[in-house]
């Protein structure tokens, strides 16, 4: 089964819902970035994210240096964001704190 790409209202919902994310420009996925006290610090939210994301079967995009983590989410089945989007990024942000 194919993986429905969300419409604008859905997206405007879903915003609304996670106000730390944001639209990438093209409008095909949310981002969001991470500070963390040390490079250690920002790894270990790395690895909680894996292991969640993996259990999903669903896999952020992703950049690190020292302690920034800056986390891209698209469905590129869907060809931009999904439901599996909006919610990888509420269960990140319930332990991201």
């Amino acid at each position: 089964m194919a993986i429905a790409r969300l419409t604008p209202a859905e997206i405007d919902t879903a915003l609304a819902a996670m106000p730390q994310w944001a639209l990438r420009e093209d409008g095909a996925a949310v981002v969001r970035t991470f500070r963390f006290g040390d490079f250690a610090e920002a790894f270990g939210f790395m690895t909680r994210v894996a292991i969640l994301a993996e259990k999903a079967d669903h896999h952020p995009e992703w950049f690190n240096v020292y302690n920034r983590v800056e986390i891209t989410l698209t469905t590129h089945d869907a060809g931009g964001l999904s439901a599996r989007d909006v919610a990888l990024a509420a269960a990140i942000d319930g332990f991201a704190g």
